[in-house]
Formats: C-alpha cells, structure tokens, sequence
C-alpha cells in the first residue's frame, strides 16, 4: 500500500524527521557548523531555514534541483546566522537526490552549485574573522562531493539494471518468437503435407467410390485436426492464456501415427516402458520429433516402410524414427528451408538432450533423439 502513495507523499516523512529533530531543543545548535561563527539562539528566522532545509526534501525525487535550491538557501541562512541546526543534514541527502535522479544537465548543476558555495565561504570566512581556515571550507566541500558521487553510483546501477532487463524482455520475447514459429512450423508442415499426398492419392480412385469417400474423409479429419492444433497454438498466444491449455503431448502419438497410415504411410509403432509422473517438456518435444520425422517420410519417402520406436525411462525419453528406402524416393522440395530438423536439434538441445538426423546406406534415412525428462523448460 505504501508503494500506491505518491512519490511526493513518500518523501516527506523524512524531511518531517529532521525538521522535528531540529526543533528538539537538546539538537539545536549541534548540528553542521561552518565557518566558526558563534551559536546564536533559535527564533523565528531559525524555524525558517529549518523548515527551508527540511521540507524541500519532499520533492526531492520529483523536482530535484528545486530541492536543492531550496535546502541550500535554508543552509546558507542557518551558517550565516550561527544557528548551527541539525537540519543542516537534508544537504548531502539533497546532493544524493539531485546526483541520483535529475536526468538531464547534471554537469551544469554540479556547476553552478560548486559556483555559488564559493561565495558563501568567503562570506562565513569574513563573519568568523577569520577563525576557521580556508582548508575547512575545501574539506567540507570534498565532504558534500561525497553523497554526489553515490548518487551518480546510484544512477548508472539503476541505467545498467533497466538496460538488462531491457536485454532479457527482447531476448524472452525473441526467443517466444523462436517458439512459436518452430510450433506453427511443425503443425503447418505436418498436416498440410498429410493432405496434399491424400488429396493426391484421391485423383486415381475416381472408378472406387468407397475408397475415394475413405480418402476425402481423412483429409477432412486432418483438415480437423490442424484447426485444432492452431487454435492451441493460438491460445498459447492469448494474453489471456491460462494453464488449461491443451498441447500435444506422447498420449497422442497413437492419433499421429494412425493419420500417417490414411495417408498412404505404413507406419510401425512401438513405446515401451511407463512415462515418467514429471516430464516437463520431454513429451511436448517427443512429439515434435516424430511429427516432423513422419512429415519428412511422407515428403520424401512416400510408401517406404517406416518405424517409430519410443522408449520411457525414469529420467529420459528416447525416439527413434526410420525408414527403409522402399518406397518412392521424391526428390526434396527446393522450398525446404531445413528449419524443422534444425528447430528440433535447437529444442532437444535446450533440454540437454542429443539429436541426430541422417541417411542409411539403403535409401533411407533415421532421426533418433534422448531427450531428458523433469525439465520445465
């Protein structure tokens, strides 16, 4: 709740700190002393450059050179009367403020402030007649240097922290770009490659009506089924996307499998073993490498005999997709950016898993991949 209130409001109980402190009568006359003028009593003029001192500290944070203008006026009636208050502590937090949060014309400040002090020690040098020497007034000046250099600190740690976080936003969101486009990637290419080769297949079973009605429907379904995934896809991308997303996980590899077959792909399907209870991204990514493996057989390897192994470990998944070369070899298409094998080599590795993609000596070709389990990420 304190964070809801205004920065001026925040500020101010601080100067109201040192204003009460100043007006205790133990603290009056113990605080900065500069230029050895003798303490005078309070009276009315001591409770203005107190509160001169004091309040401005309110805004130092929204108006900071307006503050320090102010509390530098109260210093000065304070030093030049002998009153020797304890408000005289709102200037280095002055300085501080100014160096920390004015953004522009810093240099020009530190200036003109260093300008203005000159005449206000010579004028305490000739008032003490001469008690205290002019090395004191370079100390005290050296002093006030002091919370200006933290406030500068404080201002380039503060640029340097934004400037990261700045770095890490576009990363995260490139990244979520990446992911994206590897998502659509894999569900695009997947099922629009599934309904070109069954709508293909449809052209030469015009004299076969059953078959003809069984291929127009698997392209509906498919059809279907990518409308599905895209609009996951899409509430993945929904600033009001919750948890209770679906995403595809290894329980649907039996779905994929099947509407390979319908589209004219003989396809062996093994899993063994028991998923593990906590699998993070495991599965997600189990099912990408088989999409796009079986993508790729029925792009480039229509009707070869094709095999897809899956194995569940305590700690790992491992996937093993191949073909034997039997069928049609069609040649790759020159619109192929490779973006599949090279996004599922980026996922696996993100994972700390191994991916590997390459031909067999009789035609065809193998993707296997271990992809560790637990990973949230």
């Amino acid at each position: 709740m304190w964070h809801r209130f205004d920065v001026t409001v925040r500020d101010l109980p601080l100067g109201l700190l040192i204003l009460i402190g100043s007006l205790i009568p133990e603290f009056q006359n113990h605080g900065t002393q500069l230029g050895g003028l003798p303490a005078r009593p309070f009276d009315a003029l001591a409770i203005v450059a107190v509160a001169l001192q004091c309040l401005p500290l309110a805004v130092r944070r929204r108006w900071p050179v307006v503050c320090l203008t102010l509390v530098t006026l109260g210093f000065a009636v304070d030093q030049l009367r002998g009153y020797h208050s304890f408000a005289g502590t709102a200037m280095p937090i002055a300085l501080l403020s100014v160096a920390s949060h004015l953004e522009r014309h810093r240099r020009t400040t530190a200036l003109v402030f260093s300008v203005a002090y000159v005449p206000l020690a010579v004028a305490l040098h000739r008032l003490g007649s001469g008690a205290e020497a002019p090395s004191e007034f370079v100390l005290y000046y050296l002093a006030l240097a002091l919370p200006w250099g933290m406030g500068s600190w404080l201002r380039s740690t503060r640029a340097a922290e934004a400037e990261r976080r700045r770095r890490v936003a576009e990363d995260t969101r490139a990244a979520e770009r990446a992911r994206i486009a590897r998502e659509l990637h894999d569900v695009v290419t997947h099922h629009v490659t599934a309904m070109v080769v069954q709508a293909e297949a449809a052209r030469y079973l015009t004299a076969a009506p059953e078959r003809l009605d069984q291929a127009l429907t698997a392209v509906t379904e498919t059809g279907r089924r990518a409308t599905t995934d895209l609009r996951h896809l899409l509430d993945l991308i929904n600033p009001d996307h919750g948890t209770g997303a679906t995403t595809p996980t290894v329980g649907r590899l039996l779905t994929l499998v099947e509407q390979t077959r319908r589209s004219g792909q003989p396809v062996e399907f093994t899993e063994e073993g028991t998923p593990a209870e906590s699998t993070g991204s495991a599965d997600l990514v189990a099912y990408r490498v088989v999409q796009e493996a079986l993508t790729n057989a029925l792009k480039y390897a229509h009707g070869s005999r094709t095999s897809v192994q899956v194995r569940h470990a305590e700690r790992e998944i491992t996937v093993e997709v191949s073909t034997d070369g039997s069928g049609s070899r069609a040649p790759a298409s020159p619109s192929g950016s490779g973006r599949g094998l090279a996004g599922l080599r980026e996922r696996v590795g993100v994972l700390g898993g191994d991916f590997s993609a390459e031909a067999r000596t009789d035609g065809g070709f193998v993707v296997r991949a271990r992809i560790p389990a637990g990973s949230p990420s």
